[in-house]
């Protein structure tokens, strides 16, 4: 199937997804991660009328955005991309520069400089936290119990605009399996809104469990190779 008949299905998807626990099925976003795809595959899924990325690594965003910006007319509107891999300190300034929203925010340093960077850019930058709920080495993000701290700490910086929280479950066939992540991230997001009123958005969910998070309350799910077929690592 081609990458137009991927999201036209995945779309379809969500919807059934979203009907089962009465949700509106315009609630929730689909973001084509198109990580280690080439700028081809991301203008291919831009021509079929998506608009919502994301991309791990700021180097590699910044490649395919010098490559589409030779493509795109100035009346056309640009993707909206997301940071969705963890972000080293001697990348913020960048990363503020050139994404639209970062989804893996896991410290109160990296937060004063990518508010500094904003703010330098005359520009509010929204921002995801992303919560470490797995014991793997391999995930990211801040401990659970560190959350409220962080978001009170981070309540000054008046540039970051806080949407969010964003999680990665451990891998497994089953997707019940994830559900107890992604009741735990609703759960965190709900008990924490009392300081952060505009914490309401739940990036959870991927190609193998998306319709769980949707039914535990996902607003973006993220999905790579329903969309784009298996990633080819060089």
């Amino acid at each position: 199937m081609s990458i137009s008949e991927n999201l036209h299905r995945l779309q379809n998807e969500i919807a059934d997804a979203c009907a089962r626990v009465h949700r509106n099925p315009q609630a929730v976003a689909l973001m084509a991660v198109s990580k280690v795809q080439p700028a081809d595959a991301l203008l291919e899924a831009y021509s079929a009328g998506h608009r919502l990325f994301g991309e791990n690594r700021v180097q590699e965003w910044q490649s395919k955005r010098l490559q589409l910006a030779q493509i795109f007319t100035p009346s056309e509107t640009p993707p909206c991309v997301h940071l969705i891999g963890p972000l080293q300190n001697n990348k913020t300034s960048k990363a503020a520069e050139i994404f639209d929203t970062i989804d893996t925010l896991d410290s109160l340093k990296t937060a004063e400089r990518l508010n500094t960077a904003a703010q330098s850019l005359s520009k509010t930058l929204n921002i995801l936290i992303e919560v470490k709920l797995s014991h793997e080495d391999s995930k990211h993000g801040i401990d659970p119990t560190e959350l409220s701290s962080l978001l009170a700490a981070i309540q000054p910086l008046q540039n970051l605009n806080i949407r969010g929280l964003m999680t990665v479950p451990p891998f497994s066939e089953s997707p019940e399996s994830a559900r107890p992540f992604f009741q735990t991230l609703r759960r965190l997001r709900d008990e924490n809104q009392h300081l952060c009123p505009s914490l309401t958005e739940l990036s959870m969910g991927m190609s193998n469990d998306f319709t769980v998070a949707i039914e535990e309350g996902s607003t973006t799910v993220r999905i790579g190779t329903a969309i784009f077929g298996k990633r080819i690592y060089t």
